[in-house]
């Protein structure tokens, strides 16, 4: 296929040298030359910035009340509160949704006010998920439904809500459409006009803001007292949430993130602590790239195939047995997700073997009803990755297509999405990942208009894979006192990855192919020799078969422990031969 070798030739991009900036930060910090030299690559500019980057605490975070309508929110929740209603919680049926519904469930409980929590079924009859729980919030009596990660864009169905004497709060993090939802209260960092300084924040990110707002609210006004609310035990699912949504790892969030990963380590949440064993995590070392990869897709595979109250049941269980019963049909399901996802995934990959025209384009959209529609979000992600072009894979059911976006920095998807709302039924989502719902009759002319899009406003160097550089390091350097400092960057994740060195090296002799697809490098500079693995770089070991070849080598280093004897280890993200 005319692509595969492109994949492996990324573009590299050499980080920006700003020599007095860095010995300025290397004077006022002292901090190693190359941790310095990260923090310029990074685009800090002034010492705020740094500090605050490298050092807040949870008392930064922001306050709850910049929400323009935070206080009519909190109001009708003490209104619930006082008069004794049943509050309906309805969340999105990701991991986003599933925590943050989790959280207000467990947080209206514990401060006495009736709270029922509900995740709709992606295989729900009804277009709209919504509607299922208006009929849920109607059926169990539920004066207030608040809606966590999703309703910004439910503005017919709220209106529907109000006309059954049901009030609505939304909060939500999606970007609004043009017709706002009226309600209560509207809860959303992206609205126009918003004062909420952090536009990152995730659904469930945003639904702490409002246990947080409440919190204030009671404890000034001396309702309740300090010592008997600690939000701090709620910040283990905010951390869940947040990165498996894939929420930006910067400012508040990365406060969030990193105080909830050491309320995971202090194994307080039954169900959680259960899915880490059943995940084989570690919860005292638990990393956001644990969660992404092992956690996550255990709890979307009840979104996609399953049922995904059975989510927020286990986090709120109190049951060790049961936990544990519970996170092992979780492990089942995502077995049964996995095997699905297999087959769908083979037979997108045949149609793009059989269909190499398909790359003169710079936008990929494909569509079947063979396809499971819970499964397509994981596929989009990973080919709009392996051939970085905005994506999008539609699955097919009863006329009706439900489709799946992911695109790149350079194309953002929701204005595309808006000039083509007449042949859409509903789309909704962030610039970079969206979903959509659309007619079978109409995904061909929206294929035509979405691939002419990308074509009109892409170059070829826009599709092209790159790879950020943060500095350029000796081998000499990379001691474990080194490695200790790197500590102070995490938590790694979306919008703050590990940082990527670049080093010229010589072979010591040619790689090693390990578990068929990946490659052990065996590099050295002056006398100092480190190994290197390269995942799934198998196929280009051909390059490097000739003696004494001296390689720049782009990797992340990491601390190898085995057999109780620790190693530095590059992980290889990509090489070029400099000569023979």
């Amino acid at each position: 296929m005319q692509t595969t070798e492109k994949d492996d030739e990324s573009l590299w991009i050499y980080p920006q040298i700003d020599s007095e900036w860095n010995q300025s930060i290397i004077n006022e910090l002292s901090i190693h030359p190359v941790m310095a030299q990260v923090l310029v690559s990074r685009g800090f500019t002034n010492f705020d910035q740094i500090h605050d980057f490298l050092y807040a605490k949870l008392p930064h975070l922001q306050d709850p009340n910049l929400f323009p309508e935070m206080e009519k929110a909190v109001e009708r929740v003490l209104l619930a509160l006082k008069n004794k209603e049943t509050v309906l919680i309805y969340g999105d049926n990701d991991v986003d949704g599933i925590t943050g519904a989790t959280l207000l469930t467990e947080f209206l409980n514990y401060i006495g006010c009736k709270a029922l929590a509900y995740i709709p079924n992606r295989t729900s009859l009804n277009q709209s998920l919504m509607l299922d729980a208006l009929d849920y919030a109607v059926t169990h009596k539920c004066k207030l439904l608040i809606t966590v990660d999703c309703g910004i864009s439910a503005a017919e169905e709220i209106e529907l809500a109000v006309k059954k004497n049901v009030d609505v709060i939304v909060t939500d993090h999606h970007e609004p459409t043009d017709q706002l939802p009226h309600c209560v209260a509207t809860l959303n960092p992206k609205l126009k006009g918003s004062t909420y300084p952090n536009r990152d924040l995730t659904g469930v990110g945003v639904a702490f803001k409002l246990a947080h707002g409440i919190t204030n609210h009671l404890i000034i006004n001396g309702e309740m007292s300090p010592s008997k609310i600690d939000l701090k035990r709620y910040l283990d699912l905010v951390a869940l949430g947040t990165i498996a949504d894939m929420g930006s790892l910067l400012g508040e969030n990365r406060i969030l993130v990193r105080y909830g990963l050491s309320q995971m380590r202090h194994a307080k949440r039954i169900g959680l602590t259960k899915l880490f064993e059943v995940c084989e995590v570690n919860p005292t070392e638990v990393t956001p790239l644990d969660i992404a990869s092992k956690v996550a897709p255990r709890l979307n595979s009840l979104g996609r195939i399953a049922d995904p109250n059975k989510g927020v049941e286990l986090f709120l269980l109190q049951d060790s047995t049961q936990a544990e019963i519970l996170a092992k049909e979780l492990d089942l399901n995502n077995l049964e997700r996995q095997k699905i996802e297999r087959k769908d995934s083979e037979d997108v990959e045949n149609y793009i073997q059989k269909h190499p025209q398909i790359f003169q384009h710079r936008a990929l959209i494909l569509y079947s009803d063979k396809w499971h529609p819970g499964i397509i979000p994981i596929i989009t992600a990973r080919i709009a990755k392996q051939y970085n072009r905005p994506t999008i894979i539609i699955a097919i059911d009863n006329g009706l297509g439900k489709g799946s976006i992911r695109t790149i920095p350079e194309f953002p998807i929701l204005p595309i999405l808006r000039e083509n709302a007449d042949l859409l039924e509903n789309f909704g989502g962030h610039d970079f990942a969206a979903g959509l719902t659309i007619k079978h009759e109409n995904i061909e002319l929206f294929k035509k208009r979405f691939i002419s899009s990308a074509d009109k406003s892409l170059g070829e160097q826009d599709i092209q894979s790159k790879l950020q550089l943060d500095a350029k390091i000796e081998f000499n350097e990379l001691t474990f006192d080194f490695m200790e400092s790197l500590n102070l960057l995490e938590p790694f994740g979306n919008e703050n990855p590990p940082p990527i060195f670049y080093a010229d090296a010589r072979q010591a002799w040619p790689p090693k192919i390990v578990g068929k697809t990946h490659m052990k490098f065996y590099l050295e500079q002056n006398d100092r020799m480190l190994e290197g693995i390269g995942f799934n770089m198998a196929k280009r070991r051909s390059h490097l078969l000739r003696k004494n070849l001296l390689l720049r080598v782009a990797f992340t280093p990491q601390i190898n422990n085995f057999l109780n004897k620790s190693s530095i280890q590059l992980q290889i993200r990509d090489f070029k031969v400099l000569e023979d």
